[in-house]
This record gives C-alpha cells, sequence and structure tokens, in this order.
C-alpha cells in the first residue's frame, strides 16, 4: 500500500496533538476558580503553579530534544504526548498543593516534547522549501487550540464537572497515540506507504542525507554546538521575540479586565479572533516563505520572512500604544491579532532554522535548547510585566518592541548566511 503525500498526513497528526496540548494547558486557568475552592488554594497558590508548569517547561524542552536524538520522533512524540496526557488526567485526583505540584511538572515536561519533536519531524519528512510551511501547520495548532479551548471546556464542565473534564482530556491525547504509531511506521526513507516519488522529494535534502552515502550523522555534543556563532543566533532570537506570544497567552485577559472592564465572558467570546489572526499567520508565513524560495536563497527567504513578521509586530505594538482608546477594546483585539499573525508569520521560519543549520540528531538537540530559552524569557517577562504595569501597559508595550528589535538583530548578525555548518 502506497499513500500519496503521507508526509502531509505526519504534519496533520503533529497538528492535532498540538491543538490537544493547547487545549489541556489552557484548562488549568479556566477551570481554576471551582478547582481552587475545592482544593482549599488561593491566588497565591495558582501563581506557584504557573511558575511550576513553566520551570518545568524549560527543562523539558531541552531533554525532550535530547530525547528525540536518541529514540527518534516516532517513540519520541509517543512518549511525551503519553506523559502530558497521565498528568492531566490526574489533576483529577490533586489533593494540595504537594499534588497538584507535581503532575503540573509533568506536564509541562510532557508538553515542552512537542516543539522540538515537530522542527526534527518535519526536518525528517519535508524538504526545505516545503519546512516553512509544515512548521506553520504545526504552530497554527497553537493558535487553534487557544481558539477552541474556551469552548471545549467549558462544555465539559459545564456537563461533568472539572475532575471528569481532566480525565477526558487525558483520555484523548492517549488515543491520538493510536493512528500515530499506526501512521508513521518509520522514517521516510524506510516507510513501506511513501511512493517513490515522495520519498524522492523528501531525501534530496532530508536533515539525514549526506553527500556520498546515506549513513546518518552523529549527533554533536551539547558544547559542539553551542561552538557555533549561528547556533547563538538561533537561541538569541528565540530569547528575545518568544515572550511576545506569551505576554498575549498570559497577560491579554488580565489587561482586558483592567483596561476596558471586560468580564470573563466577554473576553472569551471577543479573545478567539486574535488566535485566529494568529492560525492564519503561521499558514501564510510558510506559504510566502515557499513562494520566496523559487526565486531566492534559503537565506534570503527566511531572514525576509522574520524581518516582514517583525515589522507587522512592531506597527501592531505602535498602534496599541498610540491609538487604542479607553473604552474601544475590539481595536485592541484587531491590533493584538495582527501581533499574533505577525509573530507566527516570522516564528515558523526562525523555528525551523535548527534544521537549515544542522543534520540529523543534531537538530532536536539544538531546538530543545532553544526551547528551554524560549521558556525562560517568558518567565522574565512575567516578572518585569507584574513590576511595571501597575499604572500603565505602555512600558511593556515599549519593551517588547525593543526586544522585537533584538531577536531579528539577532539573527542577521549571527547568521551570516542560513545554510548547514560545516562541521
Amino acid at each position: 500500500m502506497k499513500i500519496k503525500g503521507l508526509r502531509w498526513w505526519v504534519i496533520t497528526l503533529i497538528f492535532i496533538a498540538t491543538v490537544i496540548n493547547y487545549i489541556d494547558r489552557t484548562a488549568f486557568a479556566l477551570l481554576w476558580p471551582e478547582m481552587g475552592k475545592d482544593l482549599g488554594m488561593d491566588k497565591a497558590d495558582y501563581a506557584i503553579m504557573l511558575n511550576v508548569f513553566m520551570a518545568c517547561y524549560a527543562v523539558g524542552k531541552f531533554a525532550s530534544g535530547k530525547l528525540y536524538d536518541k529514540i527518534g520522533t516516532r517513540l519520541g512524540f509517543t512518549v511525551s504526548i503519553i506523559i502530558w496526557s497521565v498528568a492531566s488526567a490526574f489533576h483529577a485526583f490533586a489533593r494540595g498543593i504537594v499534588t497538584l505540584s507535581i503532575f503540573r511538572g509533568l506536564l509541562g515536561i510532557g508538553e515542552a516534547g512537542n516543539w522540538p519533536g515537530a522542527v526534527k519531524s518535519n526536518g525528517e519528512w519535508f524538504p526545505i522549501k516545503e519546512r516553512a510551511i509544515a512548521q506553520g501547520i504545526f504552530n497554527a495548532g497553537a493558535s487553534i487550540g487557544n481558539v477552541i479551548a474556551p469552548f471545549v471546556i467549558v462544555f465539559l464542565y459545564a456537563h461533568f464537572g472539572w475532575k471528569t473534564t481532566y480525565i477526558i482530556l487525558g483520555a484523548v491525547g492517549l488515543l491520538w497515540v493510536i493512528p500515530w504509531l499506526f501512521l508513521n511506521k518509520s522514517t521516510p526513507e524506510k516507510h513501506p506507504w511513501v511512493t517513490v516519488e515522495e520519498r524522492s522529494l523528501i531525501l534530496s535534502d532530508s536533515i539525514d542525507n549526506h553527500k556520498g552515502g546515506t549513513k546518518k550523522s552523529k549527533s554533536l555534543s551539547v558544547y559542539k554546538i553551542l561552538s557555533y556563532k549561528e547556533s547563538w543566533g538561533v537561541l538569541l532570537c528565540r530569547f528575545f521575540i518568544e515572550p511576545i506570544w506569551w505576554f498575549f497567552a498570559g497577560w491579554m485577559p488580565i489587561y482586558l479586565n483592567d483596561k476596558f472592564n471586560l468580564s470573563i465572558e466577554e473576553i472569551a467570546a471577543t479573545m478567539w479572533i486574535s488566535y485566529l489572526m494568529a492560525a492564519a499567520g503561521s499558514i501564510l508565513g510558510g506559504m510566502f516563505t515557499k513562494k520566496l524560495m523559487y526565486k531566492m536563497s534559503v537565506d534570503g527567504s527566511r531572514k525576509v520572512t522574520i524581518a516582514l513578521g517583525s515589522l507587522l509586530i512592531l506597527i501592531a505594538f505602535v498602534c496599541i500604544i498610540t491609538l487604542v482608546k479607553s473604552g474601544d477594546f475590539m481595536a485592541f483585539i484587531y491590533f493584538a491579532g495582527l501581533a499574533l499573525f505577525g509573530f507566527q508569520f516570522a516564528i515558523g521560519n526562525i523555528q525551523t532554522i535548527s534544521s537549515d543549520l544542522f543534520k540529523g540528531s543534531s537538530v532536536g538537540t539544538l531546538a530543545g535548547l532553544a526551547g528551554t530559552v524560549a521558556a525562560v524569557s517568558p518567565m522574565i517577562m512575567n516578572w518585569f510585566v507584574g513590576q511595571i504595569t501597575t499604572n500603565s501597559y505602555t512600558p511593556a508595550f515599549i519593551a517588547i518592541c525593543v526586544s522585537v528589535i533584538l531577536g531579528v538583530l539577532s539573527i542577521l548578525l549571527f547568521i551570516k548566511k542560513i545554510e548547514p555548518v560545516k562541521e
């Protein structure tokens, strides 16, 4: 049996896993009022839970990157989603701050694997010209997850309560493993269902393809990977640009309540628009890069897309600072959507650079390191925003604009040309 376009089925499953990932993590914020009351916990405990998740998430990014390099993406994804699905279901059995911290930590470790796993899988299954659009499809899962999570969670909670909701969410993640193991039987060069044409297309510039033979490259050590300045370009860019996504994910509801006095229902009824625009940015960023690669080099195509996406972010925040007036919350929703569109337009190409620079087993390691860095900087941002937004959010918006510029400069200064490094 041969399946035409098998690589697109693989990325579709990763997209679905990402949607599940975001629904599982969003459930905590939505279910917390009732959950916290039942467990006798307050807002201070909630803040601790957020930090536990983010700290374990940061560790999980690097650890899962190494794991994927060691056991492959097929088993790596299986391990990640089983860990986070079981942890999600176990939330129903939490009895206090200790047990809940353990379950939140496990959720963070498991969910972190989704990102380095997707980067590595896309490098294995897609030729260079298609990697940005594949990464865009994957990243769209995060946006779509944010769009549908409130509706799914509220429905389940209304019918079953918060404990059963967590159990159902965990079960859905475990069910995903079945089609994943069935469809993704092996890597492209050995998969029995890949057509000859698709195999040739994929292997023409796969991350495991090497001149003069088919032997896979040995994974470089972390020290060796960090000895290349190109790696620091990826790490610094992720450090500076990642807080943009987490600012909206963590602070937009609070901002809408503080600035416009919106209720939870009003926030849920409008915020999805911004994330739907983000999903469009994910797909269009990949398509835009693919079109550019017919006329430009990989280096030029990626850098132009990253620069354009970053410019849209800057325009959006300047508009938020200068044009959004009190009471005009829909203007903020659309400008926030423009910022998230720009972020997703650029981030797929930033994440894909790991597979442009390195081959084989080293890709997951660099992607994992980048993911860890990208989890640390939002923690700094959360503290920073909390300190400087007592009277106005404008200083935070300005700081984000500076951070975007530094992110683009990191790519331009440290990566003179996006191409395989000379190992």
